[in-house]
């Protein structure tokens, strides 16, 4: 798995060819990484199933218990078919602005 720290969160990008077990791998490691903010960028994947992004499901609700944001990145998801309880864009500017926007809400209050 690569690492890329930025500002207020870290991108994590799999090395390897297969998203079903990156998902499960990321949930066994996911302490070390709960106090941030996180970018999972899973563009090389192309198009995924339902099953292979619903991979993520548990680790994004661990995530977001702990009042931090996970957001995935893939431009080929069809949207409408993604649950409200994972957060997929297409690009990491994208995924970077919605982080903001959640600190700002967290912030808030809401």
């Amino acid at each position: 798995m690569k690492t890329e720290h930025k500002t207020n969160y870290i991108i994590l990008r799999d090395e390897k060819n297969d998203v079903t077990d990156f998902a499960q791998y990321l949930f066994k490691i996911k302490d070390q990484f709960k106090t941030d903010n996180v970018v999972i960028d899973i563009e090389k994947y192309g198009e995924l199933s339902l099953d292979e992004l619903l991979g993520f499901l548990e680790l994004s609700f661990a995530h977001r218990k702990g009042k931090k944001s996970l957001v995935l990145v893939n431009d080929t998801i069809n949207i409408d078919l993604v649950p409200d309880e994972i957060v997929v864009v297409p690009t990491l500017q994208e995924a970077e602005d919605i982080i903001g926007l959640e600190e700002i809400e967290r912030d808030l209050g809401f």
